[in-house]
């Protein structure tokens, strides 16, 4: 929506979508067994979100992804509209659907109210199983955690609770979390996502990477203990402005439709925000700990 339009949103509709606890976790999280990604010791990785409207900007800059060859994609969440499956064939599969098969995707605050719907009949006929709420996977020398902000994310939530036993599970920082709505954002239409500080205060300085969508821009974040966060929303579903004066932003773009490339190796990723016209916006490298 334009930030026009969410000044007039009432409150009892912004804590429904925007903070992710009207809904139970169903099913719980784990392992997706119908993700299977390659055994690679190098991983090409695209992500980016919002951008599921079936529109032109989309599908232009699902050309670029596709000429960039991707091992795998990340969709970071919002299908517009996503409320059933016929609204997910027409506007998410007209545009990412020829990435299907190499797609883990997190559900947005748009498609997750009615996620019985569409979100999961559509994935589980993509791939063969249903959905879990959240799950995570192996890449490239990484492990890859894709995590639910429109579900109970509270410090006690079953959610966090499984999220601290996988990341006990490994002693190093190798480790790429993702979820729809950012912790920290110098968005001027959402901003900061406070309520997502128990699921942020469970990755930092154990994830080295952090990546979200619902800003419809593209952000990076100075590291904060050791974790980066980028956020890419420039899917193709308008474009929100940012506050360049946000304390800890260190590259943002709103004029741009664009995507995120990363490329995984084991103790190291690069990452560069492109456009759909194949300019890279910014660009950089994490280290991790093995």
């Amino acid at each position: 929506m334009s930030p026009r339009k969410a000044s007039s949103i009432t409150l009892a509709a912004v804590v429904l979508a925007g903070c992710g606890t009207a809904t139970a976790e169903n099913p719980p999280g784990g392992r997706w067994s119908a993700i299977h990604p390659p055994r690679l010791t190098r991983a090409v990785v695209w992500a980016v979100g919002d951008g599921a409207d079936g529109g032109d900007d989309g599908k232009r800059l699902v050309r670029r992804i596709r000429r960039g060859h991707p091992d795998w994609f990340l969709y970071l969440g919002d299908v517009y509209e996503g409320r059933n499956l016929a609204q997910y064939k027409r506007h998410y599969a007209r545009v990412y659907g020829s990435l299907v098969r190499i797609t883990a995707p997190t559900p947005g605050n748009h498609e997750w109210p009615a996620h019985h719907k569409g979100y999961d009949p559509y994935w589980a006929r993509a791939k063969g199983v249903k959905p879990p709420a959240y799950y995570a996977f192996s890449l490239a020398g990484w492990r890859i955690i894709s995590l639910n902000s429109e579900i109970v994310h509270s410090t006690s939530s079953r959610q966090v609770r499984w999220l601290r036993r996988e990341l006990r599970r490994r002693h190093g920082t190798c480790t790429l979390a993702y979820w729809h709505r950012p912790r920290y954002s110098a968005g001027i239409v959402h901003g900061d996502q406070r309520d997502m500080a128990p699921v942020w205060n469970a990755v930092r300085g154990r994830a080295a990477l952090v990546l979200n969508g619902h800003e419809h821009d593209m952000q990076r974040m100075r590291p904060r203990d050791g974790t980066t966060e980028l956020v890419d929303g420039a899917g193709g579903h308008e474009r929100y402005p940012l506050d360049h004066d946000y304390k800890g932003l260190a590259f943002g773009d709103a004029s741009h439709y664009g995507a995120l490339r990363l490329v995984l190796r084991p103790g190291s990723a690069t990452f560069a925000f492109v456009t759909a016209k194949g300019r890279k916006l910014d660009s950089g490298r994490v280290g991790c700990r093995r």
